[in-house]
């Protein structure tokens, strides 16, 4: 069965070719993906390897995890599925008074 792995750390003109191409020294690669930012269209500085086995995936751990990657450390793990993960909030603030004032709860009242 197929294992994804996050590959962090990764020098921002790293392409899918060139990720793949390094992770094949562990064996064979069913995907290989450079995430990149949607509005700048640039590197995030990281992606996904999906390798054709878990063994497969287990060595590439071990090869590339803490490697120098064109000039910048590889974090290599098994990936975790998105629902796994806290959600982000980005609202901002830090309090639970709703946003940017005029409301019921808020400081700034607009009475």
């Amino acid at each position: 069965m197929a294992k994804k792995l996050y590959v962090g750390g990764l020098p921002y003109a790293t392409t899918d070719t060139e990720l793949r191409d390094a992770f094949s020294q562990a064996g064979t690669v069913a995907s290989a993906t450079v995430i990149m930012d949607k509005m700048s269209g640039r590197s995030k500085g990281f992606g996904f390897v999906e390798m054709s086995s878990d063994e497969e995936a287990q060595k590439a751990i071990e090869m590339m995890n803490g490697k120098d990657f064109g000039g910048r450390t590889l974090t290599v793990n098994e990936a975790r599925p998105m629902e796994d993960r806290p959600r982000r909030d980005f609202r901002g603030g830090g309090n639970d008074r709703g946003g940017y004032g005029g409301g019921r709860n808020s400081g700034g009242r607009s009475w």
